[in-house]
């Protein structure tokens, strides 16, 4: 998506050097062997997120961090904290649908996953944890084609 620098709120975001990509080991290759899910690879799902408004990652942006998300593969939960660039962030719901939809599509159904703030980032993040917790608001979000247009740039592979 591309938008014209004046309306973009966070004109020169810091950018933040990205964490080196995960060894695989013999043991994750094979498909005998059950392996539970953990941290970073769950960081690894929604690392390369596109931002709304930048050509950027949310982990160039540190808009997501590897230390940031809980994972109890035993009881099935995944909490995932996020940082906005800026405390008026207008775009931190759709950052936050974004990382939800692209958990919800890449995870096994079983796991409930929980994506806010990062408590004292936002100014509204009280209100926005509110909405991204809850599931009929989230639900109406995606039925509107505008915001799925959104996320589905924001998650695909391409940097625009």
């Amino acid at each position: 998506m591309t938008m014209m620098m004046e309306n973009l709120e966070n004109i020169n975001p810091k950018l933040y050097k990205k964490v080196e990509d995960r060894q695989i080991t013999a043991a994750e290759k094979d498909e005998d062997i059950v392996d539970a899910f953990d941290e970073r690879e769950v960081f690894d799902i929604i690392r390369n997120i596109n931002d709304p408004e930048h050509p950027l990652t949310l982990e160039e942006l540190h808009v997501v961090e590897e230390n940031l998300i809980k994972v109890n593969d035993a009881e099935n939960t995944i909490d995932v904290k996020f940082t906005p660039t800026i405390p008026h962030c207008s775009m931190a719901t759709i950052i936050g649908l974004t990382i939800r939809v692209q958990l919800l599509r890449a995870l096994p159904p079983r796991f409930k996953v929980s994506v806010q703030i990062t408590p004292g980032t936002h100014v509204s993040e009280e209100s926005l944890n509110k909405q991204l917790a809850d599931k009929e608001r989230v639900a109406a979000a995606l039925e509107n084609s505008h915001i799925v247009e959104v996320i589905n740039q924001c998650v695909s592979d391409l940097k625009y």
